[in-house]
């Protein structure tokens, strides 16, 4: 019985034949019409049954706990003695949900825990009073211990159940028993545990100790995240200030590296003025903080001021200068770095450098980096492979980027997206289309980016039909939803061969909003075709949604310049 429409057909027949639907059939119905609202015809079924189960209770008591009549939930509840674990905790997150029904949570709780039905509470249970608790500031109503055995007795040691409850007492200020709690099984603290204990010492001024608790995660295995790092900043911060604890080199070089990652260089620039230039740690931190923000002025300037470099520092104004596409600085930068330093390039280094020859199509430099890859014996491992094939048919040199493309045994995803890309913006749509089925056919799955790609070349070869197929070969095969370029691509496609009729049946099949990339493309189709006419209906749409983009306004121009307006 899949719809409302198959369970009532059912429901009348079985009455027009006077006969009783069966036991499964009834709890069917039951559910059906408690899904879609129809509460009174399902109590009034579950009335005439001749015979319940707790299935059947069940069904009805969420049903009425989901459209927040809890006083009738509440009734059958009582009415029923057949109880699983299941009605317990339906009605428990009905009090709970609702405001002004703790106490009514609580209680039944309570009732639960000393029924006689030898029913065990699960970590839904425990994680349901828990955000009661937490949520009601009413974890005084049980005492620590209680609330410990609880826990303790209910066999919920996962992660979620633990966090939750270490949660829960850091709120209500009960940090030692957050801390009993936290090292009760020390091997399941996950990362979430962490940040929740640090963050909850942090917030109720317990600064040193959320700093030790930062210094043992790390002994632990633990990673850091950006959550341990924003639980840490203000309230640490304050406390480094008032008792000068940035003096000592080894917390202030770690107080930098933490206001860093979270990217809040204004903290930044106030340990620095305090501890000033003599603490190369932290100026290294800062170099890595100011270069992945794209603030290669002061990363420079603080580059400088090392007296001795080492890779990680290179390797962050390297990053930074190719992220903000200064082509010229890298290249100076290369040969600065030749100039003082004995050692190698490192990996990260090397695909730095290869962005930067594919942005400018610098050939000559890319074929120099190249050789120096295989005269120095670097290992070339996956992402140094894939980038010196981007570059290559960046460049122009295809053939080069097959080359090394045929030497790769296990192809990924990113490699052949790469190829298939590369031989699209040459207009070589034979071999991009022959690595796309050569791909699928291997087992690797495209994406949105292959896809992309595959419909370039199509729309460069004004390959209708093969664009077609693919396009729709996305969402059917692939499970792939077309994004704006998509779209975009095939209006573009249906433009350059002058086929405007199916460019105004593709809009209006288009499932997203249509954004300047779209509606660009279809002005270019009405260029293309010189109708104003059309032009004229999406011009509002068009400048509402291009803002300062003059490539647009010039665009519209263009197709009203065909009738001399």
């Amino acid at each position: 019985m899949r719809s409302l429409k198959d369970g009532l057909i059912y429901h009348v027949q079985a009455i027009k034949g006077g006969f009783t639907p069966t036991f499964f059939t009834s709890n069917q119905l039951i559910h059906v019409y408690s899904k879609h609202g129809l509460l009174h015809d399902a109590h009034k079924l579950l009335d005439e049954m001749p015979e319940r189960n707790v299935f059947s209770w069940n069904a009805i008591i969420s049903a009425y706990i989901k459209s927040q009549k809890l006083k009738q939930a509440r009734a059958l509840f009582d009415a029923t003695s057949n109880r699983d674990l299941v009605t317990y905790n339906s009605m428990l997150s009905g009090y709970v949900s609702a405001d002004g029904h703790e106490a009514h949570a609580l209680k039944l709780f309570l009732d639960t825990r000393s029924a006689c039905e030898g029913i065990k509470i699960d970590e839904f249970t425990f994680t349901t009073m828990l955000n009661l608790i937490a949520n009601a500031n009413d974890l005084n109503r049980f005492s620590d211990s209680s609330l410990i055995d609880m826990y303790s007795k209910c066999g919920c040691f996962k992660e979620a159940c633990r966090n939750a409850m270490v949660a829960a007492c850091c709120k209500e200020h009960k940090l030692e028993m957050a801390l009993d709690v936290f090292w009760r099984e020390p091997k399941l603290n996950d990362i979430v545990s962490w940040n929740t204990l640090i963050s909850g010492y942090a917030q109720n001024g317990y600064e040193e100790e959320s700093l030790r608790l930062f210094l043992c995660m790390a002994e632990s295995g633990i990673g850091w995240n950006e959550h341990t790092f924003a639980s840490l900043e203000k309230e640490v911060h304050a406390w480094v200030l008032k008792n000068e604890i940035s003096l000592n080199p080894f917390i202030s070089s770690g107080i930098v590296d933490v206001y860093c990652k979270c990217g809040n260089m204004k903290y930044v620039e106030s340990v620095h003025t305090t501890i000033g230039n003599g603490n190369c740690y932290a100026i290294t931190s800062m170099i890595v903080g100011y270069a992945s923000q794209g603030n290669m002025v002061e990363t420079r300037t603080l580059f400088d001021s090392l007296p001795e470099k080492n890779s990680v520092v290179w390797t962050a104004l390297f990053s930074g200068y190719v992220r903000s596409q200064q082509c010229e600085v890298v290249f100076e930068l290369l040969c600065e770095f030749y100039a003082k330093e004995a050692t190698l390039l490192d990996a990260v280094i090397l695909l730095n450098l290869l962005s930067i020859c594919a942005i400018q199509a610098a050939l000559g430099l890319e074929k120099h980096i190249h050789a120096y890859l295989l005269r120095v014996g670097i290992e070339m491992d996956e992402k140094l492979i894939t980038a010196l094939v981007d570059m290559y048919s960046k460049c122009g040199s295809i053939a080069y980027a097959e080359k090394i493309f045929q030497r790769v045994i296990d192809r990924d995803l990113v490699i052949y997206n790469v190829m298939i890309t590369g031989y699209a913006h040459q207009g070589h749509e034979n071999e991009a289309i022959q690595h796309f089925e050569e791909m699928v056919e291997k087992g690797v799955r495209p994406n949105a980016v292959t896809f992309l790609a595959f419909l370039s070349a199509c729309r460069y070869s004004r390959l209708v039909e093969q664009g077609e197929k693919i396009f729709l070969s996305m969402r059917k095969d692939f499970n792939v939803l077309p994004e704006t370029n998509h779209y975009a691509c095939m209006i573009d496609l249906y433009g350059r061969t002058n086929q405007l009729e199916k460019v105004v049946a593709f809009m209006r099949m288009v499932q997203i909003e249509l954004d300047a990339a779209i509606l660009g493309a279809f002005l270019n189709a009405c260029r293309i075709k010189e109708n104003t006419v059309l032009a004229r209906e999406v011009e509002e749409k068009l400048l509402s949604s291009v803002g300062d983009d003059g490539a647009q306004y010039v665009q519209l121009a263009n197709v009203y310049a065909i009738e001399g307006n």
